[in-house]
């Protein structure tokens, strides 16, 4: 079960940018690609977060839907299930362009205060850990 590693990134992360603050909320943009089953990372983070800053903090998960991009008719496509394929052509030689995101986008904290450690600030949670 990854999710378990991955919940732990994610609390890990909240945790760090809060400072000490109590953390009340975490979202996270999760691509399809991914594959992570999201009652289980809901459930894995409930786990890891218990005794930490997180303990009481909601996980909110935007997933990001797959998108490819054909390299045979030009054209974008999203994808909801195996293989990634284009959805006008049928073609096979497509680049993925979205729905491989796995990122922490925003904190809230106890006192009202926000932490926005997105794409700008590169915080991407990747399996075991944290990649900067």
């Amino acid at each position: 079960m990854h999710e378990l590693s991955i919940a732990g990134a994610i609390v890990a992360i909240a945790v760090d940018a809060a400072g000490g603050r109590p953390v009340r909320k975490v979202e996270v943009k999760v691509g399809f690609l991914r594959q992570v089953v999201v009652s289980s990372l809901v459930f894995a983070f409930e786990l890891v977060a218990r005794d930490t800053l997180a303990e009481e903090a909601e996980l909110v998960i935007e997933p990001v839907p797959a998108r490819v991009r054909c390299a045979d008719c030009d054209g974008e496509t999203v994808i909801e299930r195996f293989p990634l394929c284009c959805g006008a052509c049928g073609s096979f030689a497509v680049a993925v362009v979205a729905g491989e995101e796995l990122e922490v986008e925003w904190i809230e904290l106890d006192e009202m205060d926000a932490i926005n450690i997105g794409a700008d600030a590169g915080q991407t949670v990747a399996g075991k850990g944290v990649m900067q």
